[in-house]
């Protein structure tokens, strides 16, 4: 046990120096950028403040002399008369963004009209949790069924026609695919919204129902897709477990064909089965931008894409970190599910 609590540790070490890496790569590519846009923007608040306060000067000179003093003033009280790189306040911005102080955004908000990054992510991380969860369960509940069916009949028609639907399935780009069901779906035989985003407020008794049916289009495309993809992992994994030695002899002393199909080879399936479907959880809350860009989904893809459109560079850190988080989060679950699933592995350490 106490080996366990070592590597416990030394893993937990481990990923949080990635996620520091991390950071410092994204800060360090940004940071210059995020220099310019806020002296613009310091600049744009003096000039719309000068000339509200409708204050007289002698000349054009003394006028810009006054903008040039309150915009200089302005930039010492916010820290950046230093460069973005001097060691007191890259260290500054790096720590604030790990205890979660990510700041205001540039130009967005949320549905609330909060600048704040952390209510604007906070507010779409639910919407793709919901539309990328759900995908991933009904995908894996159809794939665990599926899977052992097609692995029972290895090398027969329908399986080499289930290996030939997943090739090409995974091989379609997504944006395209969710093109193609638009069409089909929201023009050709108008079932479904066109765009995905829910025309009723937040606030409105309703609003749930509203979001889960422009949802339903969306979830389709993802099951479409994966569905086949995962049905043949299943299958894979399952084949290998069925050229045992000890299900050959629960044939020999003859144990259902279902029981040891969805019993005792997918039971020993399942760390590999358990690695697929968390890393597929995490990966899908950063790779969710094609998918939401296409169906406007308001999610944290759709809002990468806005907060890139602006170079909204604050949103921008603030959703790598929280992505990166996610994934590393996964990751270590993944370790903990191989100890747990199966005792042959010593995860984490």
């Amino acid at each position: 046990m106490a080996g366990f609590h070592r590597a416990l540790i030394r893993r937990t070490i481990n990923l949080l120096i990635v996620l520091f890496l991390v950071l410092v790569l994204t800060v360090s590519l940004l940071g210059e950028t995020m220099d310019k846009i806020l002296t613009d923007n310091i600049r744009q608040e003096v000039i719309a403040s000068l000339i509200d306060s409708k204050i007289k000067f002698q000349d054009a000179e003394a006028q810009q002399a006054y903008v040039d003093q309150q915009i200089e003033l302005r930039i010492r009280n916010l820290g950046l008369d230093e460069p973005w790189y001097s060691p007191k306040r890259f260290l500054n911005t790096i720590f604030k963004v790990m205890m979660l102080d990510l700041g205001r955004s540039y130009f967005l908000t949320s549905d609330n009209g909060s600048p704040e990054v952390l209510d604007i992510i906070a507010e779409k991380v639910p919407r793709t949790l919901l539309l990328f969860t759900s995908a991933t369960v009904i995908i894996f509940v159809l794939g665990i069924y599926i899977g052992p069916y097609l692995a029972e009949r290895y090398r027969s028609k329908l399986d080499k026609a289930n290996v030939f639907i997943s090739m090409f399935s995974n091989s379609l780009p997504t944006f395209w695919v969710g093109m193609i069901m638009i069409y089909l779906f929201a023009s050709i035989v108008p079932i479904f919204p066109v765009r995905s985003t829910p025309t009723s407020s937040p606030s409105d008794p309703l609003y749930i129902v509203d979001l889960l049916y422009h949802m339903i289009l969306p979830l389709i495309t993802l099951v479409v897709l994966g569905i086949a993809v995962q049905s043949y992992f299943v299958r894979l994994f399952v084949v290998n477990i069925l050229d045992e030695d000890f299900i050959k002899a629960k044939r020999a002393i003859g144990v259902p064909k279902k029981k040891i199909l969805y019993s005792h080879a997918l039971r020993n399936a399942a760390p590999p089965l358990l690695n697929s479907i968390i890393l597929g959880l995490a990966s899908s809350f950063g790779g969710a931008l094609l998918v939401e860009i296409v169906f406007e989904w308001p999610g944290v893809g759709f809002l990468f894409y806005e907060a890139i459109t602006v170079f909204d560079v604050p949103v921008i850190i603030g959703l790598v970190y929280i992505s990166t988080i996610i994934y590393i989060a996964a990751v270590f679950l993944t370790d903990l599910a191989y100890s747990v699933f199966d005792p042959r592995v010593k995860a984490i350490s």
